[in-house]
């Protein structure tokens, strides 16, 4: 076993952190962004959920009908769109479709918009149908670490409008739970907190692997866990009160390709 240490400050990072208007983006996510397509290169992505998502692309040869909108954007670029976008289409239009600065999900590098490829693409609002090679796009995109965030009949809970274009990173095996329960972040958030860490666990079965899910509250300056090194484990933050521990315990013959990790 190992002890690891937490810092306070740590619980806004890491791909689980809830970033929506009541949660603002504490961090720079500018450090570790790459492009997610070598011919978009002002379109970027931290690393990892670029890289999840160019192997899911390639599963279908998405890049041949899809192409990327917005990645990630830097506080001012938020400051601008939504400015524009009050400017061009009102306030009401703007609280629905454009996050508040420093309340994005764009500034983390953790989401991506997506457009079926056509002659002209809506900047805001992407043609992104629940039909064709969009639709295989959102059927593998659990898979890889990918949900659609703001779906429609959650926006009471998001405080988004329906963005069927509007994709966030979140690892695996959170976005296969999120998707079988029918969860938007804010509820799973939620919803793992019943599993503390140290008395129980949510399980789930992930690329041949026994998992589990636990969340282990922040406890103040320092958060003391003891990990079975031994294994993979990961841990994010969720930007508000606490840390989500993810542990890969046994291996089943059958085991498959663990594409998400």
């Amino acid at each position: 076993m190992k002890t690891l240490t937490l810092l306070q400050k740590e619980i806004h990072t890491g791909s689980l952190i809830l970033v929506n208007a009541a949660a603002g983006y504490r961090e720079d996510a500018q450090t570790s962004l790459v492009p997610v397509l070598e011919s978009y290169p002002t379109i970027q992505m931290q690393r990892r959920a670029a890289v999840l998502l160019s192997n899911l692309m390639d599963s279908f040869h998405g890049w041949q009908h899809i192409v990327p909108v917005s990645g990630w954007r830097a506080h001012a670029e938020q400051q601008q769109i939504w400015d524009d976008s009050v400017r061009d289409s009102g306030l009401d239009f703007t609280q629905k479709y454009v996050a508040l600065p420093g309340h994005s999900e764009h500034q983390t590098g953790l989401a991506i918009d997506l457009g079926q490829k056509q002659a002209h693409i809506d900047f805001i609002r992407p043609a992104f149908p629940y039909s064709g090679i969009c639709q295989i796009f959102r059927d593998k995109a659990a898979d890889y670490g990918f949900v659609e965030r703001y779906p429609a009949g959650k926006e009471h809970l998001t405080g988004i409008a329906h963005e069927p274009w509007h994709f966030r990173y979140v690892g695996v095996p959170h976005a296969k739970i999120m998707v079988q329960n029918h969860l938007v972040l804010e509820e799973y958030l939620s919803f793992i907190k019943q599993y503390r860490y140290g008395q129980s666990a949510y399980p789930i079965l992930w690329g041949g692997q026994d998992v589990v899910v636990s969340y282990l509250p922040c406890k103040g300056a320092y958060t003391c866990l003891e990990v079975d090194n031994t294994i993979p484990y990961s841990i994010s933050g969720n930007n508000t009160d606490g840390f989500i521990l993810t542990e890969w315990r046994h291996t089943h013959a059958n085991k498959t390709k663990l594409w998400g990790t």
